[in-house]
């Protein structure tokens, strides 16, 4: 069992930044592929980013790509992610999730792959 716990969201004016934290407890983190999505009022929730068990490898989706970095530190159990450049179409609950057990430098994409989740934090951006 793991639990997730997201921090970091707010209200922002277009073009800023925020940098979203989320916490693990329970099992070994480093055992876990995270990811990151977000559900906007009216749509299914989807994937944003993902990285790897390692930290090395990291996929995003196209609307973020150059704009949402995200990050893992394994001592501290927490995965960030770094989003820049913000526009009203990234307003969104955002969630982390956790896939247990891919192989180490997997990144997982499918929601239905992510055992655990948050319980999410709201991110406006105002135009």
């Amino acid at each position: 069992q793991v639990q997730l716990v997201e921090s970091g969201g707010g209200l922002v004016q277009a073009g800023g930044s925020l940098r979203l934290s989320c916490a693990a407890s329970g099992r070994t983190f480093s055992n876990y592929a995270m990811g990151w999505f977000r559900q906007a009022p009216g749509k299914e929730r989807e994937f944003v980013a993902g990285i790897s068990r390692s930290g090395g490898s990291t996929l995003y989706t196209n609307s973020v790509k150059g704009r949402f970095t995200t990050s893992r530190d394994n001592a501290t159990n927490t995965v960030y992610l770094q989003m820049n450049s913000l526009k009203p179409e990234d307003t969104a609950v955002y969630y982390c999730a956790a896939s247990d057990g891919p192989g180490v430098s997997a990144v997982v994409v499918l929601k239905r792959s992510y055992d655990y989740w948050g319980q999410g934090t709201q991110v406006t951006v105002s135009s």
